[in-house]
C-alpha cells in the first residue's frame, strides 16, 4: 500500500494531467489521494512544496531509467542511456523540462520552494553531470566528454525532435547510433 506521501503525489499527476499546474487545487489533490488537506499540508507544507516534490519524484525516475539503462553490454551503455532519454522526454512532459529548462505552459514551475531543507529538483546542467558521470563510470573506456555528446546529440532530438518521429525505433534513436557507434568502437 503507498504511503501517504505517494499517494498525494500520484495524485497531483493524475491533476496535473487533466488541467495545467495554476488550476490544480490542493483540495483536489487531497480529495483524490483521499487524505485529509492537513495531511498534505504536513506532508508538503506548501504548494510550492508540491512542486517541488513532484519536480523531484521525476528526476529520480529519470535516473532511475538510466540507471537500468547502465546494465545494458558495455559497448550499448551510452546508446542506451540516450534511447532512454529520448523516451523519457517523450512520455513526460516534467522530465522534457527538467532536462531541457524549457517549461511548458501548465507545468509547475521550478523556484517557489515548500519546505527547508527540502530536496529541490536538479537544473538542467546539473542532471546532465549526473547522467554524464553515470554513464562514464559504467562505460570502460569512454570518456566523459564522449558520453556528453551522446547525451547532448540525445538531448538535440528532444529539443527539435526529428519530423516523423513516432516509432520506438525512431529516426532520432537511428541518428544517435550512429553517431555513437564510432565513439565506441574507437576507444573500446
Amino acid at each position: 500500500m503507498p504511503t501517504a506521501r505517494e499517494a498525494l503525489l500520484d495524485a497531483a499527476r493524475r491533476a496535473l494531467a487533466d488541467r495545467p499546474w495554476h488550476a490544480v487545487r490542493m483540495v483536489d489533490v487531497a480529495a483524490l489521494a483521499d487524505v485529509s488537506r492537513q495531511t498534505l499540508y504536513n506532508e508538503f507544507g506548501t504548494r510550492g512544496g508540491l512542486a517541488e516534490a513532484l519536480q523531484r519524484r521525476a528526476a529520480d525516475g529519470y535516473l532511475a531509467g538510466v540507471d537500468r539503462a547502465l546494465t545494458a553490454p558495455v559497448p550499448d551503455r551510452p546508446a542506451a542511456v540516450a534511447l532512454w532519454t529520448l523516451r523519457a522526454a517523450r512520455q513526460d512532459a516534467l522530465v522534457r523540462a527538467l532536462l531541457t529548462g524549457h517549461w511548458a505552459e501548465g507545468l509547475p514551475r521550478p523556484g517557489s520552494r515548500g519546505r527547508p531543507g527540502g530536496r529541490p529538483s536538479p537544473r538542467p546542467e546539473e542532471l546532465l553531470a549526473l547522467v554524464r558521470d553515470r554513464m562514464a563510470a559504467a562505460s570502460p573506456g569512454v570518456a566523459a566528454g564522449r558520453c556528453e555528446i551522446v547525451l547532448r546529440l540525445a538531448l538535440s532530438c528532444v529539443i527539435a525532435p526529428v519530423p516523423g518521429d513516432d516509432a520506438a525505433d525512431s529516426r532520432a534513436l537511428r541518428l544517435v547510433r550512429e553517431a555513437v557507434r564510432p565513439v565506441i568502437r574507437e576507444r573500446v
